[in-house]
């Protein structure tokens, strides 16, 4: 029975310890820091009320003190006024009253022995009394003292506790980031690769269609029309007697064909630039014939472009 008994009492301060360990992962600082501030507060309280009671103590005792030490002068004087009237009873040889006043003399002075015992005694308990107080006094000022160094350092805990958690919640935050938190959230890094792979992606897919067979006959279709419009230009210039623009219009042409395309291509460009340089060669021999020829007639006003013939030589 009784080893029964002692592993039952250590299970229970097993449970104890356990339970106790669990509570104190678990409870809220800032909340533990309030009660302890609250605890130390009551015991300045209760020691405030005990340094009180001294001090009450000490002056009881003093005013029990005064009022012997009023007692002790008021026997003494009587005590003194007893033997003098006997003393005079006796001068005037009234032997009964000189006895009645010496036995009034003698119950006052024993009155007066005790009053003066008195008196050292409250003598005695008012100087402990005091020195009680004082060490009362002290220590209420000693703890005061400490409770607000209490308070003082519970504001600067208080301080630390908000940086903890905002530490604390900023740590996890910055673990999100690079690990998985669920099945179902995808982390950062899986995000930002998915992007950017749809990114290269798209980039490839539009290099490919830059250099497709579509893109590039398109781009030679444009040339083909820039180059006849910088044919028509060359002869409109010639009729209206005006100094040929040359080749760099003819580039410039070719480069806003090519903008508008978008194509970046080295070759279809190259290819480009030689067809516009070759019109514009041809263009150049056309108008080299015709002032050899004489000079054009020239169109009356409101009349159509020139004929087909003209245009294609």
């Amino acid at each position: 029975m009784r080893g029964m008994w002692k592993v039952l009492k250590r299970r229970w301060k097993y449970l104890s310890a356990k339970l106790s360990g669990r509570f104190e992962e678990t409870a809220d600082p800032k909340v533990q820091l309030e009660q302890a501030m609250v605890e130390a507060q009551d015991q300045h309280r209760r020691l405030v009320e005990q340094a009180a009671s001294v001090i009450a103590n000490q002056k009881q005792t003093e005013l029990r003190l005064n009022r012997s030490m009023q007692e002790l002068e008021r026997v003494s004087g009587t005590t003194r006024q007893a033997l003098t009237m006997a003393d005079e009873a006796a001068r005037r040889g009234d032997a009964a009253k000189a006895t009645e006043y010496n036995q009034t003399a003698q119950a006052f002075a024993n009155r007066l022995i005790a009053t003066e015992k008195q008196v050292e005694d409250l003598k005695t308990m008012h100087l402990q009394a005091a020195q009680a107080a004082d060490q009362a006094r002290a220590a209420v000022a000693q703890n005061a003292s400490l409770l607000q160094q209490k308070l003082a350092e519970r504001q600067k805990l208080l301080s630390q506790l908000d940086q903890t958690r905002m530490q604390e919640q900023l740590n996890t935050a910055m673990a999100s980031l690079s690990q998985t938190v669920d099945q179902d959230v995808p982390t950062f890094d899986d995000v930002r690769a998915k992007i950017e792979a749809q990114y290269a992606k798209a980039l490839g897919t539009a290099e490919l269609s830059g250099q497709s067979v579509e893109s590039r006959m398109l781009e030679v279709e444009q040339a083909g029309v820039t180059s006849e419009a910088q044919m028509r230009i060359e002869q409109m210039r010639q009729q209206m007697g005006l100094p040929a623009g040359g080749q760099d219009n003819a580039g410039q042409l070719a480069a806003s064909s090519r903008q508008a395309l978008g194509g970046d291509s080295q070759p279809a460009a190259a290819l480009g630039t030689g067809a516009v340089a070759a019109n514009a060669q041809a263009g150049a021999g056309a108008g080299a014939a015709a002032q050899t020829a004489g000079p054009p007639a020239t169109p009356a006003e409101g009349t159509g472009p020139a004929p087909a013939s003209q245009t294609e030589g």
